[in-house]
């Protein structure tokens, strides 16, 4: 069991990755936990408050605290973070500084400037966090991981368009159908191709539901918009399982 200052706080904000904690094998879980607790936290600091500069200060705090992890000294006190250095190397700490650095986005209202800027955001903040994760395990298939990684951060963008919207922001740089749908099916092309190796499947157990949003995402984006993405509870509960597998 993970570290128990990390457990509620995942349980409740983010319990699709704590239950991919659970399903993972022992030997993960401390990685996955210190991962997932510090994404929680990073990915939150944008919607905590409407000051611009408030959220900007949170994010460079996580930033501040990496540098300390990654200069192998002494990090400040709190749970997440003493959790993080029990796993994170420098090579983890300046990765995972990317991603804080990329939700800077998160805080502004500005749309992504283009497909390859929003491309990048879903790489910095899925595809980093998930590669960290099955570095630190031991793979070696970045791409793959990435690959999947970046079909699941769409899939999740996906279930949080209709939130995003509602906060005044343009998650999307096309919203128009046929755009969404292009999105979701490129995805799926990736997510299908993409073979990451044996050591890489505990770090993607967690994106478990990303096939199934994207395909009902394919064949009616109308139904991003409307917040009905979402599947059976069965078939959650069904997928988590082949996904803890490596299928």
């Amino acid at each position: 069991m993970p570290d128990a200052a990390l457990v509620h706080p995942l349980r409740e904000g983010d319990p699709d990755r704590f239950a991919a904690v659970l399903a993972a094998p022992a030997r993960a879980r401390p990685v996955l936990a210190a991962l997932y607790a510090f994404n929680l936290e990073v990915a939150r600091a944008p919607w905590v408050t409407e000051e611009a500069m408030i959220a900007e200060m949170r994010l460079q705090w996580w930033r501040d605290a990496l540098e300390e992890i990654g200069a192998g000294g002494r990090v400040r006190a709190h749970p997440v973070v003493a959790a993080l250095a029990g796993v994170l190397d420098p090579d983890g700490a300046a990765t995972l500084d990317r991603l804080v650095a990329a939700r800077r986005f998160d805080v502004a209202r500005d749309a992504h400037e283009d497909a390859a800027a929003f491309e990048a955001y879903l790489d910095a903040t899925a595809g980093d966090l998930h590669w960290t994760a099955a570095r630190l395990l031991g793979s070696g298939s970045e791409a793959e991981v990435r690959a999947v990684a970046r079909a699941s951060g769409l899939a999740n963008l996906f279930l949080a368009i209709p939130a995003l919207e509602a906060w005044g922001r343009r998650p999307l740089v096309d919203g128009r159908p046929e755009a969404v749908s292009a999105l979701a099916r490129n995805a799926l092309s990736g997510l299908k191709s993409a073979r990451p190796d044996r050591a890489a499947r505990p770090a993607l157990i967690a994106t478990w539901r990303a096939a199934g949003i994207l395909r009902r995402a394919a064949a009616d984006p109308a139904r991003v918009a409307a917040g009905a993405l979402e599947g059976s509870d069965f078939a959650r509960r069904g997928g988590l399982l082949l996904k803890s597998f490596g299928f």
